[in-house]
This record gives C-alpha cells, sequence and structure tokens, in this order.
C-alpha cells in the first residue's frame, strides 16, 4: 500500500512539473512586477519592489509606479553570471497549461538552443506575466532589454531614461554588460525548459518562495554574491545608455 501511494505521489509530482521547448524575449519597463502584489500565489511573501530611492517597500499592494505610484522594479533584480555557462536572474513568464497561482516566484531552467549562447544555462524565477506573451514565453528581465507596452515606468522612477528602443532596449554594451558579455548579445533564442528549485541566491534578492517548493538549493560553486537590499538606482543613462 504504501509502495502505491509513494508511486502515486512521485506521479503527480511528475505531471505538476512544467517543461518543454520555448522561447524568449527580453524587456525592463521599470514596473511592479505582478508577483509583487498580494494574493497572487501561495508563497512566502510576494515579489519585493523598491521606491524611487532603491529602498525596499513593505507594502504589497502598493500602487506601480506605471500607474502613478512609487512601487517599482528593484534595481538588484538584473541577470548575473554564476560561472562561464550559468547564469541567474528573473523573467515574465507564460507556461502552457498554467497560470499566475502556478507560475509567481517558480524557478525554470533554461537551455539555451539557439544562437551565441546554445548549450549555456540560466534559471529565472518568474516575477511577472504578460499580456503580449505566447506560451511557453520567457521574457528575461535585463536593464536596456525594452520597455515594451509600458514605456513611461522607468522616466517615472528614474527621472529621465535613455534605454533604447522600445522592444529589443539598447544596442551598445556601456551599463548592459551581462547581455553583452555572457549572453553575448544573443537575440531571443529559443530554449529548452524545466521547472527547478529555486537557488537561495535569487530568493535572497526577490525575497520570494513558493510554499509548494523543496528545500532551497544552496549557491552554485564560484556564485556571485546578491546582497539582498536593492542598491539605490544610478541614472538610467550611465547604466544603460545609448
Amino acid at each position: 500500500m504504501m509502495n502505491k501511494l509513494y508511486f502515486l505521489s512521485f506521479l503527480v509530482a511528475a505531471v505538476s512539473a512544467q517543461s518543454g521547448s520555448g522561447k524568449t524575449t527580453r524587456y525592463w519597463d521599470c514596473c511592479k512586477p505582478s508577483c509583487s502584489w498580494s494574493g497572487k500565489a501561495d508563497v512566502t511573501s510576494p515579489v519585493r519592489t523598491c521606491n524611487r530611492q532603491g529602498t525596499l517597500l513593505t507594502n504589497p499592494n502598493a500602487v506601480s509606479g506605471c500607474d502613478g505610484g512609487d512601487s517599482f522594479t528593484c534595481t538588484n533584480m538584473s541577470p548575473w553570471a554564476v560561472d562561464n555557462n550559468t547564469a541567474y536572474g528573473f523573467a515574465a513568464v507564460n507556461i502552457s497549461g498554467g497560470n499566475e497561482g502556478s507560475w509567481c516566484c517558480q524557478c525554470y531552467e533554461l537551455s539555451f538552443t539557439s544562437g551565441p549562447v546554445a548549450g549555456k544555462k540560466m534559471i529565472v524565477q518568474a516575477t511577472n506575466t504578460g499580456g503580449d506573451l505566447g506560451h511557453n514565453h520567457f521574457d528575461i528581465m535585463m536593464p536596456g532589454g525594452g520597455l515594451g507596452w509600458f514605456t513611461h515606468g522607468c522616466p517615472a522612477q528614474f527621472g529621465s531614461w535613455n534605454g533604447g528602443a522600445q522592444y529589443g532596449g539598447v544596442a551598445l554594451v556601456k551599463g548592459c554588460q551581462w547581455r553583452f558579455d555572457w549572453f553575448q548579445g544573443a537575440d531571443n533564442p529559443s530554449v529548452n525548459f524545466k521547472q527547478v528549485t529555486c537557488p537561495t541566491a535569487i530568493t535572497n534578492v526577490s525575497g520570494c518562495t513558493r510554499r509548494d517548493a523543496p528545500k532551497a538549493q544552496a549557491p552554485a560553486q564560484g556564485q556571485v554574491s546578491s546582497s539582498t537590499q536593492a542598491p539605490t538606482p544610478s541614472k538610467a543613462p550611465s547604466s544603460c545608455g545609448v
């Protein structure tokens, strides 16, 4: 009987785990992420947000900076390299068969299958969704990645913004080193993805862990340290200017 129960539990876990092939795009609109609102999923706390000064906010229901409020994406949610073949970061996601309740603060391992990053891997935590995303779509957060639909969030946060194109962002390396170093300037590479346990280095930044998640992974060897405090944002033109 116990063996049957164990098998059924394993089968349910296998079915619920999300995996497949997908696409990527990139963005950075400065808006409050969707998973920063309370009640989106069964998590320890919503994704952290910051005000214009870079100070962490404690009210998950604070109005988004894209709607006239003072709640923005924290600047330490930029992606970073763990080693030459692995990176960590955050993304807006849309996975077939799911919804915000299953996506928010879930982590996915992306294995890039095209472009100059083919063979590299990136673990992203879902912190946002998007009405313009297709199925099995990961919109990776990277400064200068493009504002998308919300063109007024970054000017509201920084006072000015010269982040390049509305879709696709800057075309120069200055201030966006990760995109042109580890990511090698890849333009929306395809991926194979699978649901994984979030590394502690990621949840230390977002402040969000799913209650149904297994025990978090220890930081990988060679992990670049990530502060749990969001740094004060620099002026946008100096960080992602063209």
